[in-house]
């Protein structure tokens, strides 16, 4: 490849215009790149940091073939978007990446177990239930996670059930069952492939869910694991993402098992809640490294400078509106603590409205602070009575 490059090196198309588009887009114009960002929301939080947004939905075929159409790459930050019109752009040549064929097995939950299964990753037991009943459910056995096969996101579409009383909440939709996994802990790795079909991984990460929300609630980075265990981790990630044989950063997400066996949970072909502390805490952030892939640059170092913590910021119970953010001040007075904000118009209960990450000297002097901020940041609305 000639290294020789224009200014700007290159037209990056985003589909989706929320948190993970918006810090795309900043590592986009260190690289001396332009960006241009599909999104329904007007000033949505990418479309504020990249200049150029294109207001429409993502499932509208004229508005993605505009903005490929107009893009030297297209990526996207956003799963439940139109695949057709996508595979259809990519056949006509237009550089889309991760490949719009992946995008639509991924987006099918059972599509994307079905595919890790046949390629050996070890994953929880599982069936397709197309009309969920009570029935079916006993059949298959208590506890288990009822997924839906589409539009899950942040929690959505999922729900546990531990007895035959728990039907109650279950999802009136086509769905997979799995068996409920009892874990050690739950763990991510980020896992970057280039054009080339190099592979890097980032250091194995400690997830820690929000109980009844299914949304991260702290990350600890590295995770506390052997060593043995977190090379086990990266090489079943990597088969993984070998297995979707495409090309970007890719989250995924796995349960370490109380008998020590490492079980793939879901990937996400696109950057990652989990990678967020790679922006402070890494050689390489994970949303650096996923441009490098998609334009066919070398992937870089994914080595950890410093243990870190990070906390999702997430909507105030019973509160909408304008956001108002308390204790941002008094966070940002405890050394090692990154602030990001959005730059979401609106708060809503449980949004995701941004986070901080904390480094320090080891993880549990980050998690304390980490907990600290906790306690004082809130994110409120203007329009709570």
């Amino acid at each position: 490849m000639a290294d020789v490059f224009p200014f700007p090196v290159a037209r990056i198309g985003i589909v989706g215009g929320g948190q993970l588009g918006r810090m795309m887009v900043k590592a986009a114009k260190r690289l001396g790149c332009t960006c241009v960002v599909l999104d329904p929301t007007p000033g949505s939080p990418a479309g504020q940091v990249s200049g150029h947004q294109i207001v429409g939905d993502y499932h509208d075929p004229a508005k993605l073939r505009e903005l490929v159409e107009s893009s030297t790459v297209t990526t996207f930050d956003i799963e439940d978007i139109d695949a057709d019109t996508l595979v259809e752009l990519a056949r006509e040549g237009r550089p889309i990446h991760p490949l719009p064929q992946v995008l639509a097995i991924v987006q099918d939950k059972l599509q994307q177990k079905r595919l890790l299964s046949h390629a050996g990753i070890p994953t929880a037991e599982y069936v397709e239930i197309r009309t969920p009943s009570p029935e079916a459910f006993a059949a298959f056995g208590y506890p288990l996670v009822q997924k839906a096969r589409r539009g899950g996101y942040d929690g959505r579409g999922v729900s546990v059930m531990r007895t035959e009383a728990d039907f109650r909440s279950h999802l009136p939709v086509a769905s997979l069952v799995e068996r409920f996994v009892v874990a050690e802990k739950e763990i991510a790795v980020l896992v970057a492939r280039g054009l080339d079909g190099d592979c890097r991984c980032y250091p194995p990460v400690e997830m820690i869910f929000r109980p009844g929300q299914n949304v991260l609630d702290m990350l600890l980075a590295p995770a506390a694991i052997t060593a043995e265990t977190a090379a086990a981790a990266q090489a079943v990630a990597v088969r993984a993402v070998d297995a979707l044989a495409a090309v970007g950063v890719f989250g995924v997400e796995m349960f370490l098992a109380r008998d020590g066996e490492i079980l793939v949970n879901e990937v996400a072909p696109r950057t990652h809640n989990s990678g967020h502390y790679t922006i402070e805490a890494c050689m390489t952030d994970q949303f650096e490294q996923h441009l490098r892939a998609v334009l066919g640059l070398p992937l870089g170092a994914t080595d950890l400078l410093s243990p870190a913590a990070m906390i999702n910021l997430l909507g105030a119970p019973g509160h909408h509106g304008r956001p108002v953010i308390k204790g941002m001040a008094a966070a940002l007075a405890i050394p090692g603590v990154c602030v990001h904000i959005y730059g979401k118009a609106a708060t809503r209960p449980f949004r995701k409205m941004g986070h901080v990450t904390v480094l320090d000297r080891d993880t549990e002097a980050a998690r304390q602070k980490a907990e600290r901020v906790r306690e004082l940041m809130e994110i409120t609305g203007e329009d709570h009575p």
